[in-house]
């Protein structure tokens, strides 16, 4: 025990690549897989340790680990749900050697429902207990619209149903096709359906034939935004003050807009108290600057779609669609830290097929 706590105890040198964090897991992959594999204290010896080391590389990694076989120590490296912060985790791994008695994983993997069992305070998820069923729109025909019923749900136990549930679908699922390929879920008792149940076992095999038809359709679609129009439109809040938008009304009204379903929403905020919550000469300029840059990098050729801007009480928001969530990641959190002493630049990164979340744009809403 001495010996481990000098290991850990003498100075290390930070940890600014993966690169320099793999280096520092191999120095101490002995001591992890052996408390891992005698399970022993993991929260001192492999917890606390490899926490703070992930956070010196970026903020959202997290981890599983238990043993893959009787000799391997396997460690799962999950983005928990967080769609921005999946393209990091997968080149983390990627960028990972090869170690002896270690599998190093990005994001939960997909497996059969009746290999595994999940049970929350006395409430389990499996087979017996949980079905679905899909919802069609006419309207939006490759929405994936589930719904999935558990018989013990309750008003009083729907935050433990909800939490198990979405656990049990990263387990069945995968992590990545858990967060990619589900539009929207909702979760109810079976008493409230109404639609024949289907078994959650093929609920995995039904996401993965809508998800087949979905790129068929759509597969290398791309669309030149150089001759588009953008349309300022104006409202007053709440609050009384101004809001400006200009957004791209010919994207807006485009009948493919499910081929970019990822959309990328910055937030700006900065000091415009004394100009009605809008941003002075200066501070627009310097607004526009950082807007110059991300179209730059997020090219519609590539399948990144400017879709506009909304300036309000002293917050400006940028919104691109994409056709897949990894390049705008990197490219954010890129300008996010080329400008973190300057201003709160913050981002997020959402799935919405029919850009639903737009509709608040057309001229008829903002009256």
């Amino acid at each position: 025990m001495s010996f481990i706590k000098s290991l850990f105890n003498k100075k290390e040198q930070p940890i600014n690549s993966y690169e320099d964090f793999w280096n520092w897991f191999k120095n101490h992959e002995k001591q992890f897989h052996k408390v891992i594999k005698t399970q022993g204290d993991i929260d001192t010896i492999l917890f606390e340790k490899l926490g703070p080391k992930l956070d010196e590389l970026k903020d959202g990694f997290w981890f599983l680990v238990g043993m893959s076989d009787d000799n391997t120590s396997e460690i799962i490296l999950t983005a928990d749900g967080i769609i921005k912060n999946i393209a990091f985790v997968e080149d983390l791994v990627a960028a990972a050697p090869i170690i002896k008695n270690w599998k190093i994983t990005a994001l939960k993997q997909p497996s059969e429902i009746s290999q595994y069992s999940i049970e929350m305070e006395g409430l389990k998820f499996n087979e017996e207990k949980m079905k679905f069923y899909s919802i069609e729109h006419s309207d939006m025909p490759d929405k994936i619209d589930i719904v999935i019923t558990h018989e013990n749900l309750t008003e009083e136990n729907r935050a433990i149903i909800t939490n198990g549930v979405y656990l049990a679908l990263d387990n069945t699922l995968g992590e990545i096709n858990s967060i990619s390929t589900i539009d929207n879920l909702n979760i109810i008792h079976p008493k409230e359906a109404t639609e024949e149940l289907i078994p959650i076992e093929k609920l995995k095999s039904f996401l993965i034939w809508r998800e087949k038809e979905f790129v068929e359709k759509y597969k290398g679609l791309r669309r030149d935004t150089g001759e588009d129009i953008y349309s300022t439109l104006t409202a007053t809040m709440n609050s009384g003050l101004p809001l400006v938008a200009m957004m791209n009304t010919g994207l807006l009204n485009w009948d493919s807009k499910v081929s970019h379903p990822w959309i990328s929403e910055i937030v700006i905020k900065y000091d415009g108290t004394d100009n009605n919550g809008m941003p002075n000469r200066t501070t627009s300029e310097f607004l526009n600057e950082i807007e110059d840059k991300i179209i730059a990098k997020l090219k519609d050729s590539e399948g990144h779609l400017n879709i506009g801007r909304q300036t309000a009480e002293s917050v400006r928001e940028i919104y691109f669609a994409s056709i897949d969530f990894r390049m705008p990641s990197k490219v954010l959190y890129q300008i996010q830290k080329e400008y973190q002493n300057k201003l709160d630049l913050s981002f997020d990164i959402y799935k919405d097929k029919y850009w639903q979340s737009f509709e608040r744009f057309r001229p008829e809403s903002l009256k």
